[in-house]
């Protein structure tokens, strides 16, 4: 290799380093912040819907298969929301705990108790119709979200699609994906269909960071917020990297999964080393390298991760 060559290759590492160093500095600031008032507008929300036991999401299935997200009439009212007129409800059965006086003690109602005479009552439990309906029947306000990424990737998602491809890792889009943008398997990514191409472009990084990083020795992972502090740090730094408006996605992200600044400090190594390597992987002038070389970079990334 030139001399020439090997200054530019140094600078080029030199440069993602340093983008490496910014952009933590910033995700830690967010973190250490708390949450953001649009994540805690998600949190409230969410905390409104009911979890549905077994035998009630077969029955919203069976019922309205389309189904995403429902809630009773007044939860509805009350996120800002309303039933439309003539919408039939989706009928599921709702548990009701009924307090009922023992049966050798007089009705309360029917004869008075003696003073220090203690009530004597137990709980029965029974169930009843209830009706709920899917947010599709429904008009008003839109539901919070999280943040989400924004801008363009531009070349850098093409670019990122072949480097996870070239490292051996199958990439693959589904249509059936719900509550998740992706997820990775050991050796296989899958993307939702219709993500936004910088959404698509922070979920593969992140999904990718999980293969570089935790799929290696999956005995020794470290636990699930550890995973996800630095899966999605590694995307902030490298959406970062290539431009994209990032807003406090990736913070709120992490809080979701009760990561914090401390999380983050703790793996600052591993996240450093695997962004800048990825950042490495995208770039433009490593198009042309053999796929061979780069598949090797990644192995011995993914060796390196398995030290805890």
């Amino acid at each position: 290799m030139s001399a020439a060559k090997s200054d530019g290759s140094i600078s080029r590492v030199d440069h993602a380093r340093e983008m490496t160093t910014q952009a933590i500095a910033t995700l830690d600031e967010q973190l250490a912040a708390g949450n953001s008032t649009q994540l805690d507008a998600f949190l409230k929300a969410l905390s409104r819907f009911h979890t549905y036991s077994f035998g009630n999401v077969m029955l919203i299935m069976v019922q309205k298969p389309e189904a995403t997200r429902v809630a009773g009439f007044h939860t509805w009212r009350s996120l800002g929301r309303t039933v439309r007129k003539g919408e039939k409800g989706i009928l599921i059965i709702a548990p009701m705990v009924l307090r009922i006086q023992n049966a050798d003690e007089p009705d309360a109602s029917q004869a008075p108790v003696a003073e220090g005479a203690q009530k004597s009552t137990r709980s029965r439990l029974r169930f009843r119709a209830a009706y709920v309906f899917d947010i599709s029947q429904t008009d008003g306000d839109p539901l919070p979200e999280p943040a989400r990424v924004g801008g363009d990737p531009g070349p850098a998602l093409d670019r990122l699609e072949a480097a996870v491809v070239a490292s051996g890792i199958t990439l693959e889009t589904s249509d059936t994906l719900i509550g998740v943008e992706g997820y990775s398997a050991g050796g296989r990514i899958v993307l939702r269909h219709g993500q936004e191409s910088a959404e698509r472009f922070s979920t593969l990084v992140h999904e990718w960071a999980h293969e570089l990083l935790h799929q290696s020795d999956r005995e020794n992972r470290p636990p699930k917020t550890v995973r996800e502090t630095e899966a999605e740090a590694v995307a902030y730094i490298v959406g970062h990297a290539v431009g994209l408006d990032l807003g406090t996605a990736s913070a709120d992200y992490i809080r979701l999964y009760q990561g914090t600044s401390e999380t983050l400090s703790a793996s600052l190594d591993r996240i450093q080393k695997t962004a800048c390597h990825i950042i490495e992987a995208i770039a433009e002038d490593q198009a042309e390298r053999p796929a061979r070389d780069r598949t090797h970079e990644t192995a011995a990334v993914m060796q390196k991760g398995r030290v805890r």
